[in-house]
């Protein structure tokens, strides 16, 4: 998904309050509207934390978009 619109598009499904950043609760809000429901509160703070590298305990665009450019 090199596509940035696409990106942001995707980003945003997770950013269900539109502050620019994506918490662990914002993260397994989205997965299970999206039907994965066995996304727990740890696994997200974990997914969140793994894309997290200013360490403030969410994920931003910039985070997402470096994670996927990565992949």
């Amino acid at each position: 998904m090199a596509d940035i619109e696409a990106a942001k598009a995707a980003f945003n499904r997770f950013d269900a309050d539109g502050d620019g950043q994506v918490s662990p609760d914002e993260f397994k809000r989205a997965m299970a509207e999206m039907g994965d429901p066995f996304v727990t509160g740890p696994i997200a703070e974990a997914v969140i934390k793994a894309k997290d590298s200013d360490a403030n305990g969410t994920m931003s665009f910039d985070e997402f978009w470096q994670a996927i450019q990565n992949s």
